[in-house]
């Protein structure tokens, strides 16, 4: 489980502590049990974060204090979140903004290690909540109202996606599919 600290970060961290950039409050409430995108994040963030830790042992990889906050932030919030907005995050209060290539440094390993995924389409990252293989296809569900996230696979789709590939003969090194629409939340309310 993540240390003491680690769960003082994620709570400071909140979806409603932080900038949302672009988001529109006024017609997305984040209420209580309003926002799936929301309460998936908050359920799964410390089962995630721990899973990180606990494969970076086995894997003889450090988890550095960067990493952890950058990985903390991510979970904290349930949208995809831009390098220099996660540098503005984690950077320490008054004082000097991390460089961006200790984001990107950091943002690459936990890409890398399957932690983290980056959306090409926003050009920014969303922490993986349910720790996928290398080869298994994932689908965001991007929601152009509230900006949630969520993300799914299942053995049809990557039987779908290894039959595409198949025909054209290629070869993928990511397999990743972007949808873009809005979630059920924003329809049933109007969003």
């Amino acid at each position: 489980m993540p240390d003491e600290s680690s769960q003082r970060n994620m709570t400071k961290m909140q979806p409603n502590a932080h900038h949302h950039g672009e988001h529109d409050h006024a017609s997305h409430d984040h209420g209580e049990g309003s926002c799936r995108h929301a309460e998936d994040h908050a359920r799964h963030a410390a089962e995630a974060l721990a899973r990180a830790e606990r494969l970076c042992r086995e894997r003889g990889l450090r988890l550095t204090p960067i990493r952890r906050q950058a990985l903390e932030a991510l979970h904290a919030d349930h949208r995809p979140v831009g390098a220099y907005d996660l540098a503005d995050r984690i950077s320490p209060a008054g004082g000097r903004r991390l460089a961006p290539i200790s984001i990107y440094r950091a943002l690459d390993f936990l890409v890398e290690q399957g932690f983290v995924h980056r959306l090409s389409s926003k050009n920014a990252y969303i922490a993986c909540l349910h720790g996928h293989g290398a080869n298994e296809v994932v689908a965001f569900l991007i929601c152009e109202s509230c900006g949630g996230v969520d993300e799914d696979s299942s053995p049809a789709m990557k039987k779908a996606v290894a039959a595409i590939a198949e025909n054209r003969q290629f070869s993928p090194s990511h397999q990743m599919v972007e949808i873009v629409g809005r979630c059920e939340h924003c329809r049933n309310t109007g969003s």
